[in-house]
């Protein structure tokens, strides 16, 4: 395992990546015989930074992230961060969901982060990388001095999440609100079970998932909802999209973004593989609709956006926008250029 050239989770790959983030000789490797954590191996690191700076070219519409895990077990067969487990010469597949690194030494980080003279008090991403409220989360417990540090130096966050354990911290984030501008998107592409099972199996239930956004919004936190991935052919059926965004209007979110499925290197292979097994007739569909790259056709993506829109104002709701407070989908309009779909996000 390359631990040496581990580095920064969102620095570009090849010759300009930077430093290591910790040494070889600080990952201690964990394994617990319990049902939620059987097959999962932990490697508990105790990184040298925290705060990753977006690479420029990035269309992400914030500038720095924390991510206090690599690697994801909700193995979702899309996710794009997939790739990144190849830098410590693990698979992309099956190692990504079952092999974590965990940066438990990430809430001081942060906090003497948010201490320096330098820091200038920027907004925040976490859940744009790999799910910080994955299962690990339930034993690590790193958010809670995460959102502490956040909240005491007043400092502006997002998260995005598909795991309903982001309401073991309501308190918190209720008083990081009552201070800073804190924004909460849910991810939910779709709500049928079926296909939930087999392409997201670690996570909870898409009607779990709303669950939790109706709790943060009754409580004050207003929350969004990330609309994604919109699978083609599997989840994009108008009668589909109509009672999922029918789903979302009655959970009470602020907002709906749809995103069509992309796939990049590392997660691309992985999917075909699982269409290959499960649905081997829409594999050469797969093959001409993501001809071009990564991304559907402009045209697809619009079509997806129009109707989820249109959709949404049918149920008294409207997508994210700018004036909105800061929640990671507002930027992410599925017809801008080279769209970036989150892991699930």
């Amino acid at each position: 395992m390359r631990w040496e050239n581990l580095a920064d989770d969102d620095a570009p790959s090849g010759p300009a990546r930077t430093a290591a983030l910790f040494a070889a000789d600080a990952v201690t490797t964990r394994t617990f015989d319990t049902p939620e954590f059987r097959g999962i191996t932990f490697h508990e690191i105790r990184a040298r930074s925290i705060v990753n700076r977006v690479p420029g070219a990035s269309r992400m519409p914030f500038e720095w992230t924390v991510n206090p895990y690599r690697g994801c077990s909700h193995a979702c067969v899309y996710c794009f961060a997939r790739k990144t487990h190849s830098y410590l010469d693990l698979d992309t597949g099956l190692g990504f969901d079952s092999q974590i690194v965990v940066k438990v030494n990430a809430p001081e980080l942060l906090r003497v982060h948010l201490a320096s003279r330098r820091w200038q008090g920027a907004h925040i991403a976490m859940g744009t990388n790999v799910d910080c409220y994955q299962r690990a989360e339930g034993r690590y417990r790193l958010m809670p001095g995460i959102i502490e540090a956040l909240r005491d130096h007043a400092n502006p966050f997002s998260i995005l999440t598909k795991g309903t354990l982001i309401l073991r911290d309501l308190e918190l984030l209720k008083e990081a609100a009552a201070v800073t501008e804190v924004g909460i998107s849910v991810s939910v592409g779709f709500l049928d079970q079926e296909l939930w099972r087999t392409v997201e199996p670690g996570t909870p239930s898409p009607e779990r998932r709303l669950d939790a956004v109706r709790t943060l919004t009754e409580h004050g936190i207003g929350c969004g909802v990330l609309m994604a991935p919109v699978i083609p052919f599997l989840g994009d059926h108008p009668d589909q999209l109509r009672a999922t965004v029918r789903a979302i209007a009655a959970s009470g979110a602020t907002s709906v973004t749809p995103l069509v499925l992309h796939l990049r290197p590392g997660a691309r292979e992985w999917f075909m593989a699982w269409l290959g097994q499960h649905h081997p007739h829409l594999v050469r569909r797969y093959e001409r609709l993501y001809a071009e790259g990564a991304y559907a056709p402009k045209w697809y993506q619009r079509r997806i956006t129009g109707q989820v829109h249109d959709l949404a104002r049918e149920f008294g709701m409207g997508p994210a926008h700018r004036g909105a407070a800061r929640r990671i989908p507002a930027a992410l309009e599925p017809t801008r250029p080279e769209p970036t779909q989150l892991t699930l996000l």
